[in-house]
């Protein structure tokens, strides 16, 4: 009887290694873990140090600029002008705080979860520093405004509702922002300023301003009434109705500031809250006009006086001879023509002509006639 073999059993299927596999879950689970605990870390610091800025400049939009102890020496424009520009300012440096700290939050995670990737952060630093050079380069203008507008702001060179020279424009501010400024002049024209190509600023309505102007009397006036006179018409204004609470202190003469070609002029000086000085100046000149026409004080008009030399030996005279007689008119005039005429003659100025050469032209006239046109022949008279 013959044995039959038993076919041998084939061999298992190679399964892969649990202890492998789990090592390799448990390592991706850990680094998902531990990006997932990087970001959220991230955002709860940039979560908190936002909040902190706002509050901080929700503290600086309340607080006023001006401390008490300094109050007496500047006057804040009107309380709504003055909260915007604190809220602007506040909010404009509250706005960079909060970039620049979500800048560097997320910086600092991004290369947290590079190096958890196992990468090598030295050449990803190097090529995003020639990046930053090269945009630097290329955008030198655009960090030059925005460097210039962040200390615009920090330091209060101006706000909005300033009145402002930058230059070339100049105007109220209606908006200040790290990029740009835009002002509006007194003709309507919105300006829009970089902040980069301000050079220089000047501030005409910060704190308090000063009303300036130089009164001019004629030559023949009595410099100490005329200041009498213009010191009484300053004390009235201050002490009036129409303009008197924009005055913040007594009106000063200051005194004789120049002789000019035409008259004398006379400085007064006014203290007035900020953006009201154009209004007491124009009050000013209103009530002198009126007061210089009742004390008799005369404004000077350009005046000239005239000499001829009409021998280089000898030295210039004054003009003192007559006009010259003037032409007949046409032989049929109106009487209205007649009259208007002779207002025109009394009304002109005698002619500056001196007397040596006026005598000659009038004996001597032949220069003056027009010679006789030259005969002419008519060849058929002649035939």
């Amino acid at each position: 009887m013959s044995s039959t073999e038993s076919p041998s059993p084939s061999p298992a299927p190679q399964l892969p290694d649990a202890e492998e596999a789990a090592r390799v879950l448990t390592d991706y689970t850990g680094l998902v873990l531990r990006i997932a605990v990087i970001l959220v870390l991230a955002f709860v610091v940039r979560w908190l140090l936002h909040r902190t800025i706002s509050r901080i400049v929700r503290r600086a939009v309340a607080t006023p600029t001006v401390p008490e102890a300094l109050r007496g020496r500047f006057i804040d424009t009107t309380p709504a002008i003055a909260a915007e520009r604190r809220r602007q300012r506040a909010e404009t440096v509250g706005s960079v705080l909060r970039s620049f700290a979500s800048i560097v939050v997320f910086g600092i995670a991004f290369a947290m979860v590079l190096s958890e990737f196992e990468i090598d952060l030295g050449p990803a630093i190097a090529g995003a520093g020639i990046v930053g050079v090269a945009l630097g380069f290329g955008a030198q203008n655009l960090v030059k405004d925005f460097l210039n507008g962040i200390f615009m702001i920090l330091e209060d060179q101006y706000g909005v509702g300033d009145a402002v020279d930058v230059g070339e424009a100049s105007g109220i501010v209606e908006s200040v922002g790290l990029r740009t400024t835009r002002l509006r002049s007194v003709d309507g024209t919105v300006w829009h300023v970089r902040n980069g190509e301000v050079l220089r600023v000047g501030n005409m309505s910060q704190g308090w301003s000063r009303a300036l102007l130089d009164v001019s009397v004629a030559y023949g006036t009595d410099v100490d009434h005329a200041s009498d006179v213009i010191k009484r018409v300053a004390d009235e204004v201050w002490r009036g109705d129409r303009v008197g609470e924009f005055v913040l202190d007594e009106p000063e003469v200051w005194g004789v500031e120049q002789l000019g070609a035409d008259g004398i002029a006379i400085r007064l000086v006014v203290k007035t809250a900020p953006l009201e000085q154009w209004k007491v100046a124009r009050e000013l000149r209103r009530a002198l006009k009126e007061a210089f026409d009742d004390e008799g004080i005369e404004i000077p008009f350009p005046q000239r006086a005239l000499w001829i030399r009409s021998d280089p030996e000898h030295p210039p005279q004054p003009v003192t001879d007559p006009t010259p007689a003037m032409p007949a008119p046409s032989p049929q005039p109106s009487a209205a023509a007649d009259s208007a005429l002779e207002r025109r003659a009394m009304k002109r100025p005698p002619l500056p002509v001196p007397g040596g050469e006026a005598d000659a032209m009038r004996s001597d006239t032949s220069a003056l006639r027009r010679p006789d046109p030259p005969e002419t022949v008519d060849p058929d008279r002649e035939h």
